[in-house]
C-alpha cells in the first residue's frame, strides 16, 4: 500500500506500475484493511515489550550495548514512539551462534515488525568481504544482534533470553 500525495502517486503509475504492477486482488485488500484496524493496538504492545525487555538486557551482565531509540532520545528530539526492534551488542565473551542456537521463542530470521520475535546476527545480514556493504566497513561488532520482540508474553522472552545468554556465557 503507499499513502502519498496525488503527485506522488501519479509519478508512482507513470515510472514504478509497470514493472510492480498496480492492483491487489480482492483478498489482499482485505487482509491489509483488516490489518490496518489493529495495527495502533499490536504496535502498542510492540513498544511496550521492546522497551521491557532492553531495559531488561541494559542490565544484563552478557549485555555491553543496547541499541535502541528510545535510549537515544536527546538525539532524536520528535520520536513519540517505538516498536519491538532494536539491536544489543553481547560482551567479548559470549557466543553469539550459542546465543542464537539456544533461543527457543526467538526464531532466527529478518522480517522484522511481524508478531513473531526474532533474532538476527548482524554478521549474517551483511557481507563479511570488507567492503562497502560489509559490518567491517560500517564499524559493526561481530558481537552485535538485532532482536524483533513481537507480541509473546513479555515474561517469556524475558525468560528465553536469559537462559540463552547464560548457555551463550559459559
Amino acid at each position: 500500500m503507499i499513502a502519498t500525495s496525488a503527485e506522488r502517486v501519479a509519478q508512482i503509475r507513470g515510472e514504478v506500475t509497470q514493472y510492480l504492477g498496480s492492483k491487489l486482488s480482492p483478498f489482499e485488500a482485505w487482509l491489509l484493511l483488516r490489518g490496518l484496524r489493529t495495527l495502533p493496538l499490536r504496535m502498542k504492545a510492540h513498544e511496550q515489550a521492546g522497551m521491557e525487555i532492553a531495559k531488561r538486557l541494559a542490565e544484563h551482565p552478557a549485555v555491553k550495548t543496547v541499541f535502541h531509540p528510545a535510549f537515544q532520545n536527546k538525539a532524536h528530539p520528535g520520536l513519540r514512539g517505538t516498536s519491538g526492534l532494536f539491536s544489543i551488542e553481547l560482551a567479548e565473551n559470549v557466543s553469539v551462534e550459542a546465543l542464537c542456537n539456544h533461543l527457543k521463542i526467538f526464531k532466527i530470521g529478518v522480517s522484522w515488525g511481524g508478531h513473531e520475535s526474532l533474532i538476527c546476527p548482524a554478521q549474517a545480514s551483511l557481507i563479511q568481504s570488507g567492503g562497502p556493504n560489509s559490518t567491517a566497513f560500517f564499524g559493526v561488532s561481530p558481537h552485535v544482534v538485532r532482536l524483533n520482540v513481537g507480541l509473546e508474553d513479555p515474561e517469556d522472552l524475558w525468560g528465553d533470553l536469559q537462559e540463552a545468554l547464560g548457555a551463550a556465557s559459559e
